[in-house]
């Protein structure tokens, strides 16, 4: 039994990559889409990775493992294996500060 990612409604596998925009944020893409953004917030010593959805689609459109518009996690370990454990495209360092 296939128990990896799919899309909803059509069943197709669902591939997401992170792209990191600064340290503790980073697009969540779904195919070539950005679908969710995925940051990082301290309240006191407690730190909190966030998922939401851009557009907050109703239950029957949202992708999978999304079951509502945002999901908190301890880590971005726990994080990306909810997600499937997507590539990571880190932020590119070493280009021309504007």
């Amino acid at each position: 039994m296939d128990r990896g990612l799919h899309c909803n409604r059509h069943r197709t596998p669902i591939t997401y990559r992170l792209i990191q925009l600064a340290p503790g944020s980073y697009d969540l893409l779904l195919g070539e889409m950005i679908v969710a953004s995925v940051v990082k917030s301290s309240s006191g010593k407690a730190v909190i990775w966030t998922a939401e959805l851009l557009d907050g689609r109703d239950e029957v459109r949202r992708p999978e493992p999304f079951t509502r518009a945002e999901h908190d996690f301890a880590s971005l370990g726990e994080l990306r294996a909810w997600l499937g454990n997507p590539e990571v495209q880190p932020t590119r360092r070493d280009g021309p500060m504007l």
